[in-house]
């Protein structure tokens, strides 16, 4: 199994924000302010977001940094290095949610643009899904032992950008606001506790697991190196400048963070006990309903899980059907992909050049973009992915960075296909293809995990097409194509055993027994799937469902007009409208 699935490359930009969106504004905006002479529908409504945009991003200093490199250019000043906090305050954001919705529907989308349009809907629906939210605001959880915010935020500080100077101070502030984070973070915990929603004890040993690997060597701790590298990397700084903010952020980390992850530790110790054994969501209040909620928001589809279900159960037929096929076709095929044919090793700097020759037939030209590999560190390594992508600020639209893990035991092909997902034609490509059309700011706020998540996971199909032609095999497109399949089926089966556990209440012994007659009989595999998907409910479907999607629209268009379809085109038109929920990616594509 793959545990590519971290939400790091999108949810940087929303990761330590409150649980639900701010939106203060809207107490003192109104859209009359807005209907002035000489206002057209479409300068009214880029208006609007354009305030909306100012006031979200500038919600915690994480939110904007990774948004904007320049903040004053967009109007933003000012802002206090802060971390955010956890709110639940559901009746505010209850009457803040309908009030938005409110002034949204208030604009005519007959007198907008088509980009407006787009917007307009993500924004209704967007804001019709959280209310639905807002109804159990303590089945969230904020940490993980991989996604969690203790996870990411390493990563996300250790990749802070020095633009200008301020951005240091800001950054040092970050850290030493670690403490009081976290303590908020406990606070909420402490709640969930006090209504029998804790964790479950396995969850919570694999958490503290996490923490302590990262700080159990302060000194050679990875920060200070990432740290001082980009001060080295400042010409306006003199020596000593560097020197004495290198002994600064040493004391901060030593004195505020490591601390902070020590009190985490103990202060979720606490809660011990708790909660229930590792189970899923049908099995509290309202959890079903939130396991409905959370697959509208994550995968950005909105049918029954009936038919989600049955969908699945299909690709699943339909899948193996082919196997069967491919192996009627080729016998000795089974036995050759059983022994691990694999391809050369290729460094990953290539293999995205590779990539990126290979894909200009089936995907729209994007010109040069710069990237860069990093390797995850060693102390991390155990809890992260084998590869993300970190998205940059809009406004520089650089730096692109993929990051790999190199802990991880992935064959060549896994390793190509994997920088494919993060990469070309995957989420790099895509982000940029996209903010290359200069969208509204407003649109990198809100985040569309299922198209993300979707398109990359739709777009290893063809990177393994493309793998065939470096393998050394009589059928190597055969080959490549099974272990596609085979790739597609393990996640399906993910799939719907996410569903069996969270919506339809299944044990671990349930779980068993389904895996069981797909030829996964390991106890201690099914243990770890059983407890991956207990603590992140929905998560394979973003990636699955999402692709799924992608599928059926690439198929229907097809079959609209056969003769004339464009391979190239259909994915020039889903690029264009850029990530969106389905309904709204269907309705205009």
């Amino acid at each position: 199994m793959r545990s590519r699935l971290s939400q790091l490359s999108k949810r940087h930009r929303y990761t330590l924000t409150s649980l639900f969106l701010s939106l203060i504004f809207l107490l003192g905006m109104g859209i009359g302010c807005l209907s002035g002479h000489g206002f057209s529908e479409n300068s009214k409504f880029q208006s609007f977001t354009k305030e909306l945009f100012k006031k979200e991003v500038s919600g915690n200093t994480l939110t904007l940094h990774y948004t904007l490199a320049d903040p004053e250019a967009f109007g933003i000043s000012g802002q206090k290095a802060s971390l955010g906090t956890m709110d639940t305050d559901t009746d505010s954001t209850r009457k803040l949610c309908k009030d938005y919705l409110h002034k949204l529907k208030a604009f005519d989308s007959h007198r907008l643009s088509r980009q407006n349009n787009i917007t307009q809907d993500t924004l209704l629906l967007y804001f019709h899904t959280q209310l639905e939210g807002l109804e159990t605001p303590y089945l969230d959880e904020p940490l993980g032992p991989s996604l969690g915010i203790q996870a990411q935020l390493p990563v996300l500080l250790a990749e802070y950008a020095f633009h200008q100077e301020q951005d240091i101070t800001d950054y040092l502030n970050l850290l030493a606001d670690i403490p009081s984070y976290f303590n908020n973070i406990l606070e909420y915990e402490k709640q969930k506790s006090q209504k029998g929603l804790f964790m479950s004890d396995a969850m919570l040993d694999r958490i503290q697991a996490q923490c302590r690997s990262f700080i159990q060597d302060p000194d050679s701790n990875y920060m200070l190196s990432i740290f001082a590298q980009k001060l080295d990397a400042l010409e306006a700084l003199s020596d000593a400048d560097k020197i004495h903010l290198n002994q600064v952020h040493r004391q901060i980390l030593i004195r505020k963070v490591i601390p902070a992850y020590q009190a985490l530790i103990n202060g979720l110790e606490a809660f011990r006990g708790t909660g229930r054994e590792s189970c899923g969501l049908s099995h509290y209040p309202g959890g079903t309903d939130y396991y409905c909620y959370l697959l509208k928001s994550q995968t950005g589809v909105y049918e029954p899980v009936a038919q989600i279900r049955k969908r699945l159960l299909t690709q699943l037929q339909k899948d193996s059907a082919e196997v069967s096929a491919l192996a009627a076709i080729h016998p000795s095929l089974l036995t050759d992909y059983a022994k691990g044919t694999d391809l050369p090793s290729l460094a990953p700097q290539k293999a995205l050049l590779f990539l990126q020759d290979c894909m200009q037939n089936d995907f729209p030209s994007l010109g040069q973009t710069s990237y860069q590999i990093r390797y995850v560190h060693k102390s991390m390594e155990k809890y992260l992915s084998p590869a993300f992508y970190l998205t940059p600020p809009i406004d520089t639209k650089e730096p692109n960075v993929i990051y790999i893990n190199q802990a991880a035991s992935t064959t060549q092909l896994e390793l190509f296909t994997t920088l494919a997902h993060e990469g070309f034609p995957g989420h790099l490509y895509q982000t940029q293809f996209f903010s290359q059309l200069d969208p509204d700011p407003v649109r990198s706020l809100f985040n569309s995990g299922g198209y993300v998540e979707g398109w990359a996971t739709y777009v290893e199909s063809y990177a393994y097409q493309y793998a065939a032609t470096l393998i050394n095999h009589e059928d190597a497109e055969s080959l490549t194509r099974l272990t596609a399949l085979n790739r597609s089926i393990n996640l399906c089966l993910y799939s719907l055993v996410d569903i069996g556990i969270h919506y339809q209440g299944w044990s671990s012994a349930q779980t068993a027994d389904f895996l069981k007659n797909f030829g996964i009989r390991d106890a201690s595999a099914v243990s770890q799937i059983y407890q991956y998907i207990t603590e992140t409910p929905g998560n394979y479907l973003k990636y699955y469902v999402g692709y799924l999607n992608f599928l059926d629209l690439k198929d229907e268009a097809q079959k609209e007009n056969p003769e004339a379809f464009d391979l190239k085109q259909f994915h020039s038109q889903v690029l264009q409208i850029g990530p969106v929920p389905f309904p709204v990616l269907k309705k205009y594509l």
